[in-house]
């Protein structure tokens, strides 16, 4: 509840009618494991605010489409970021930090990042001109 919370802050309060991009849904990189997995708590969370989810994972979206309703699957990354109000890394997966953050912003309808899981640093984002959230940094 607390990451949920952290992208409606990221979005000015509120993400009603709003499309969100979700990159990564396993419990961790490198598996299709879901168990205990945020995304589980972070997406239903969105939805019930109002939010659209279009999500993408390397491996785990076969189980996601089980635990996750409403969710439109992405083939790949950056379909996710078509259209999205903003895109929110949930899992490390290590192509999430090689992502052509140019690319990303592109084709985002507001450029927000949210990274809940520190993968970038946030004077790089912010210098491609991405309102760039992360956790537990100044």
């Amino acid at each position: 509840k607390a990451m949920a919370d952290k992208v409606v802050q990221a979005m000015g309060g509120d993400v009603k009618g709003k499309r969100i991009g979700v990159l990564g849904l396993t419990f961790k990189p490198n598996t299709d494991d879901m168990r205990d997995a945020p995304s589980l708590d972070i997406i239903p969370a969105l939805q019930g605010l109002g939010a659209t989810i279009t999500a993408y994972d390397p491996e785990g979206e076969r189980e996601a489409r089980h635990l996750l309703k409403d969710v439109d699957f992405a083939a790949e990354p950056y379909a996710v970021a078509r259209d999205a109000d903003a895109v929110v890394i949930i899992t490390e997966w290590d192509q999430f930090r090689a992502l052509d953050l140019d690319r990303l912003k592109a084709a985002m309808t507001t450029p927000v990042l949210v990274d809940l899981r520190n993968i970038y640093r946030p004077e790089d984002v912010r210098g491609l001109g991405l309102d760039y959230t992360s956790i537990g940094r100044a």
